[in-house]
């Protein structure tokens, strides 16, 4: 079920931002950026700078890493509007569909380092069980991933275990694979500010 209170109660301003990112993207604006417009003062400020440092701020995991934990942990949710965002993104970021794909199909036989592996391996349990161990962490720690990327790939994973059950309790719209193709190439240029 769809909340219809994305569709209303934006200012002049945010209208005017909406009518320009249609007619720039040629595509509806996503429910994601209506949802952090609709209350900036009690979300959407602090979503966005929050998701912008897990997503963009300085960590040794690379941007194409981080989006593909993003569609990883999504998936874990079953949240369709944020894997197919992230997804998209994470495949314009590595510039490797392919690899994008086999991480999401079967991440135990996909073409990704020991480090990533492990880490969205930890990310999946910690999403589905809502805990994890001091063994799951020394697996990722054992397989080279820092302290600091574990705390990099956690508030990824805190990010979009959030999103994703604002987009389900919304009901976001999922786009079509061009309204992603297009928010992705945003995503990346901007980021999430």
């Amino acid at each position: 079920m769809r909340l219809g209170v994305l569709n209303r109660g934006y200012g002049p301003g945010t209208k005017m931002l909406f009518a320009v990112i249609r007619l720039v993207s040629r595509h509806p604006v996503p429910d994601a950026a209506k949802l952090v417009f609709y209350r900036p003062d009690f979300y959407g400020a602090r979503a966005k700078e929050f998701t912008h440092e897990a997503m963009r701020g300085p960590s040794a995991w690379s941007v194409g890493d981080r989006e593909l934990m993003a569609a990883y942990v999504s998936q874990a949710n079953g949240c369709a509007f944020c894997v197919g965002a992230h997804t998209a993104t994470a495949r314009q970021a590595y510039q490797d569909g392919p690899k994008v794909t086999a991480v999401l199909a079967d991440l135990e036989s996909a073409p990704v380092g020991d480090g990533l592996r492990a880490t969205l391996r930890m990310l999946g349990k910690l999403t589905g069980e809502g805990k994890v161990g001091a063994e799951d962490m020394r697996q990722v720690l054992a397989a080279g991933v820092s302290r600091q990327q574990v705390k990099d790939a956690l508030a990824v994973c805190a990010a979009f275990n959030t999103t994703d059950r604002l987009a389900d309790a919304f009901g976001f719209a999922v786009l079509s694979p061009e309204g992603f193709e297009a928010g992705a190439k945003y995503l990346l240029k901007r980021g999430y500010r």
